[in-house]
């Protein structure tokens, strides 16, 4: 049973333009992320880790995790799927030995929404035997087989501790028996984009549910323009940000995710435009001209996402509303 009577205290709206992979067992990357410019770092204890050193990386990353320097970063653990017989012990020994220097825990291979709720209650009993703040800790649920996908809608409604979905693309296309081996690009011979349907059905559900989208990797760490299409279409639709493997493509991804200058001030005037017309002062009028462009309630709507999102990027406005006959 999901435990909804534990209010979520976590932050729905963490920046996640950039979420950066560090295998667990390796304590040079596990160093070298920490001085990284990704939004979100998820130390993984599952497809980065093999079989023999998974026990060995638990003490890795909870150490890592109480020492190390993550200030401005989400800080994750990836720990196994619920179909092998290391995730219980993987979220014992890592949130009872470093759950106060844990933002998420991200869960993979999420089939249905029990697999959420097992997780949330753990996490539960967890946190009310060693102190923490019930319901602190998030999830963020990959979605990574057709399973996944035929249910979630329940697994983004499965715990008031969910944050995120995410896409897992190589474990997808696998279990639709994809014809490619290149993952996070598109099939060979197919005339359309082969993952809209994926994305946009993960994102509908995340959105509907108050949770962010985020894509996944693309795993030709070096072909930039490629990772930049790949994330283009993602950030086209309204995902939230995308999974890197390697530094490089960190820079890629955060600018993807974030608006353009132009977009960001043309949001902004929007707001400014709409709360001048909306008001006595300005003839409290639903709908008004800002330039050549009508602006009214949903236009508004739309410039809140996009000033928010250039807000979250740092950007600084560079022009400002002036009302009319000012």
């Amino acid at each position: 049973m999901v435990s909804r009577n534990i209010p979520p205290t976590g932050d729905r709206q963490r920046p996640r333009r950039s979420c950066l992979a560090v295998p667990g067992s390796s304590p040079r990357f596990l160093e070298k992320a920490q001085g990284l410019d990704a939004d979100h770092v998820f130390l993984d204890l599952e497809d980065a880790c093999a079989p023999p050193v998974k026990e060995e990386a638990r003490h890795l990353v909870v150490a890592a995790l109480n020492e190390g320097d993550w200030r401005g970063k989400t800080r994750a653990v990836r720990v196994n799927d619920w179909s092998t017989h290391w995730t219980y012990r993987d979220v014992i020994t890592v949130v009872e030995g470093a759950g106060a220097a844990l933002d998420c825990v991200v869960l993979p291979k999420v089939r249905d929404a029990a697999q959420v709720g097992a997780l949330d209650l753990l996490l539960t009993q967890i946190e009310r035997t060693v102190g923490l703040e019930p319901g602190r800790i998030g999830i963020e649920a990959q979605i990574e087989d057709a399973a996944g996908l035929v249910h979630v809608d329940e697994i983004a409604a499965a715990s008031p501790r969910l944050e995120a979905l995410v896409f897992g693309p190589a474990d997808f296309m696998a279990s639709l028996n994809m014809k490619s081996l290149s993952v996070g690009e598109q099939p060979p011979g197919y005339p359309a984009d082969a993952y809209h349907y994926v994305l946009m059905r993960i994102l509908v559900a995340a959105r509907a549910n108050g949770l962010q989208a985020i894509d996944g990797p693309y795993l030709k760490i070096h072909e930039l323009d490629g990772f930049r299409e790949a994330a283009g279409r993602a950030a086209a639709l309204g995902f939230d940000g995308k999974w890197v493997l390697h530094p490089g493509q960190i820079a890629a991804c955060n600018e993807v995710f974030s608006p353009a200058q132009e977009d960001y001030d043309r949001a902004e005037l929007i707001l400014d435009a709409y709360a001048f017309h909306t008001s006595r002062e300005g003839g409290a009028r639903g709908a008004a001209m800002l330039g050549e462009e009508m602006i009214d309630e949903a236009s508004r709507k739309m410039a809140l996402v996009v000033a928010a999102r250039g807000r979250a990027a740092g950007l600084a406005r560079t022009a400002a509303f002036e009302p009319p006959g000012s």
